[in-house]
């Protein structure tokens, strides 16, 4: 498997402390950074073009399809004159001095690989969560980032929000007392899915190359194509590792980042749609356990009165209703209680008597991640959400879909050797792979 827990964690000490060295030129506060986008979707688009407006340039669109290369530079090409280079082979960005950073914003399967490689090339990379879809993965995304000294950011951009800052600083100095319990919520609306019928691929699209690592054989399903993986193991860990990936790393970043949990519980099943095609759970509960606290997470893929974290708040603004937010975290303290909201929203701390003592509005924290970004390509230093501060949300994600999928059980896990106390377990963590869009073991 690799490094130790203690290895990893202080391999990352040492990069965080030292700054991520080795850029294979220095920018002042006036150079452009060059970047590509890998992956042309809406997401990428959206990272891309908050890049773009921050003084970025764009300089390679890849993706396997060329309508969508068109369509994201149409709706790019407002930021910019020039018209970018468009390939569908990522190899050619890795190989090209005109691009010092890229997006990876790839369906989750193809995440790691490409951030892997990009490091190998001298790249800077911006990942789009969640950034692995194993454990073994999100070790090497960190390993990658170290050994070749690049800034890694991970699309979890409440790490870059000064409410959410502001929050964790509070807690810190005490404002609720000890936190002992923490739930998370990603208690969303949804619907059935079904597969349709197989068809033959759109000329021109390399279908087996999308399919990437996963062995099993999987025939061109245009559902699968257009966002019907999340539902998936193949590609995908649900809805937890598509979304509440947010508030599970934000909720670690309020408790101060207390590194892996200890064990893991978990039941969930497809009890509202289950006569469709789904593989991903429409409730899930969990449950970690820390050495000073313990962490749930439930999820629904149903409600539709419930609603995600609105990030229009500004300061004065009514928060938003707590009961019926899908997406909020709450932290239950001795002497107070703290609602959470994601991507805005803001949080309020309740004491004694229900009255809150306390409130601060947020806003939805694209941009400012995306500074953070690029000022970090320019210093050297980590960013807010680097590869070792991300890597245990994404060990949570997976050990609970490991033990949902192992029949809904109860899990140890050795933070120290970053495995369970399981051998079926274990085989989760560096799953099956072909060969060829197989992550590698030295990278």
């Amino acid at each position: 498997m690799g490094m130790t827990r203690r290895q990893f964690l202080g391999a990352g000490g040492a990069a965080l402390a030292a700054g991520a060295m080795g850029s294979r030129r220095a920018f002042s506060a006036n150079d452009r950074i060059n970047i590509a986008m890998i992956g042309c979707g809406f997401r990428g688009r959206m990272v891309t073009g908050g890049l773009m407006s921050e003084g970025a340039q764009l300089t390679y669109l890849c993706d396997l399809r060329q309508d969508r290369m068109d369509d994201a530079w149409a709706f790019l090409s407002h930021e910019q004159e020039t018209a970018p280079k468009m390939t569908k082979d990522m190899n050619e960005v890795f190989a090209s001095d005109e691009v010092d950073a890229v997006v990876v914003s790839t369906p989750d399967h193809w995440h790691a690989l490409p951030t892997i490689r990009a490091c190998q090339a001298g790249k800077d990379v911006f990942v789009e969560k969640i950034h692995s879809h194993n454990i073994f993965e999100s070790m090497k995304v960190a390993e990658a980032a170290m050994k070749h000294g690049r800034i890694v950011q991970v699309g979890t951009q409440c790490r870059s929000a000064e409410y959410v800052m502001a929050a964790r600083d509070r807690i810190a100095e005490g404002a609720l007392g000890d936190v002992a319990l923490v739930k998370v919520y990603n208690a969303k609306s949804g619907g059935a899915f079904h597969l349709g019928e197989p068809e033959d691929p759109p000329e021109g699209f390399d279908w087996n190359t999308w399919v990437g690592r996963t062995p099993k054989e999987w025939p061109y399903y245009d559902s699968v194509f257009r966002h019907g993986y999340h539902h998936f193991w193949d590609f995908n860990g649900g809805d937890m590792a598509g979304d509440g990936i947010h508030q599970i790393d934000m909720a670690l970043m309020l408790l101060g980042d207390p590194g892996l949990p200890k064990s893991v519980r978990c039941i969930g099943g497809r009890f509202v749609y289950g006569d469709d095609d789904s593989e991903r759970p429409d409730v899930q509960v969990a449950t970690w356990e820390f050495d000073n606290c313990v962490v749930s997470f439930d999820l629904t893929g149903y409600p539709a009165y419930m609603r995600k974290t609105d990030g229009s708040t500004r300061e004065g603004d009514n928060f938003p209703d707590w009961a019926t937010n899908a997406t909020r975290i709450e932290l239950y303290g001795s002497n107070g209680l703290m609602y959470a909201g994601r991507h805005g929203g803001g949080w309020v701390i309740h004491e004694e008597g229900g009255e809150p003592v306390e409130s601060m509005a947020g806003r939805v924290p694209d941009i400012p991640h995306a500074q953070n970004f690029l000022e970090c390509i320019r210093t050297r230093e980590q960013p807010t959400a680097n590869p070792f501060v991300a890597h245990p949300s994404n060990v949570m994600v997976h050990m609970a879909n490991i033990a949902h999928r192992m029949g809904n059980i109860s899990l140890n896990f050795d933070s120290e050797t970053q495995r369970f106390n399981s051998t079926e377990a274990n085989t989760y963590i560096d799953p099956p792979s072909r060969d060829e869009f197989r992550v590698p073991r030295v990278v």
